[in-house]
């Protein structure tokens, strides 16, 4: 028994936050286009988004083909940059609840239902204006 340390209060753990370097100035700028890389490629995992890509090429080509005007395509990139960032912020939402809340839950569920919503209202704005131009551009 005399082998035997009497064991002291666990350190604190560190916060993530605390754990990291805060970067400042331009090394900020790098990093930030590194994390924005990784959740591209976090993003680009998801079918949904893998089908509003071909969305946006398809639209584009389309807006093309019916001669849209320039600022037709820039609304239309806008919108569809629009929807990218809320479907990743809704794979973000997923990804917490199903980390935080495992089981089956109905803040869970609302939650992710909620994000999912975010996402059908920018698809029906991005085809009602898609239908607007291409509408308008094919009866003259």
């Amino acid at each position: 028994m005399a082998n035997m340390k009497k064991k002291g209060p666990a350190a604190p753990r560190k916060l993530a936050a605390e754990a990291f370097e805060k970067k400042t100035g331009i090394a900020h700028l790098f990093a930030a286009g590194q994390y924005s890389a990784q959740g591209f490629k976090r993003l680009i995992q998801e079918a949904a988004f893998r089908h509003e890509i071909l969305a946006f090429v398809a639209g584009l080509g389309i807006f093309a083909v019916v001669g849209a005007s320039p600022l037709e395509f820039l609304g239309f990139v806008v919108l569809m940059l629009l929807m990218f960032c809320v479907e990743a912020l809704n794979t973000a939402i997923e990804e917490l609840v199903d980390r935080i809340s495992p089981e089956i839950s109905t803040v869970g569920r609302n939650a992710k239902d909620l994000g999912s919503f975010a996402v059908f209202c920018l698809i029906l704005a991005n085809a009602a204006f898609s239908g607007y131009v291409v509408i308008t551009r094919l009866l003259g």
